[in-house]
């Protein structure tokens, strides 16, 4: 049996840039009946086209995805991820915005995979550097304002604890504001006038 191209795009439900998406898979060129798509959060791997794909994936198959963050965004489970579908389902894997993110073979060794896994690992340790720098700043921001006599209005609500990070992420353009602000469950004036009071 001839091996298959899969494709595999994610977007959050209010992202509406899937269109890339599908023009990257479909120049590769993957089939457009074989690409999955799944409108929702990348916190974990329970996404229906996600599961589904994932149980039509044969040995020698092809998966190709537009960058790894629409793959997931939690770095640990992307690692037990890419791990499963290479080294139990046995597909290569190919993620067209990084091309070191490519297993598949290169010869008859093992070298693709070899540095996939190496890109990935490394990847994943800068990701989660990134997460403790960012708590870091803010936990030092906080400090910071409180310091300056700065109080944080109703005790009762607290700063969210993923405020920085979610700051980040909007700053870079990954997440817009209304989706920032439902994730962290505050409200447009109270985003701002955090970011402003702990210097982000």
């Amino acid at each position: 049996m001839k091996d298959t191209v899969y494709g595999y795009i994610r977007v959050s439900t209010r992202e509406q840039n899937e269109a890339r998406q599908k023009i990257a898979l479909r120049s590769f060129p993957v089939p457009e009946e074989n690409i999955y798509m799944d409108k929702m959060s990348g916190k974990d791997f329970e996404r229906d086209a996600y599961q589904e794909l994932v149980r039509k994936l044969e040995r020698g198959d092809l998966l190709v995805i537009q960058s790894i963050d629409r793959l997931g965004r939690n770095y640990e489970e992307i690692l037990d991820q890419w791990r499963i579908l290479t080294r139990i389902r046995q597909v290569d894997i190919v993620v067209l915005d990084m091309p070191l993110l490519d297993t598949r073979k290169k010869g008859d060794d093992l070298t693709g995979t070899f540095v996939a896994d190496l890109v990935l690992q490394i990847l994943s340790y800068v990701a989660q550097s990134e997460r403790e720098n960012i708590r870091k700043r803010q936990a030092e921001g906080i400090a910071a304002a409180k310091a300056r006599g700065v109080h944080f209005g109703n005790p009762g609500k607290p700063v969210p604890e993923a405020f920085a990070e979610t700051v980040e992420k909007w700053r870079r353009k990954e997440i817009r504001l209304p989706e920032a602000l439902e994730h962290l469950g505050i409200g447009r004036s109270y985003f701002y006038r955090h970011v402003k009071l702990l210097g982000l």
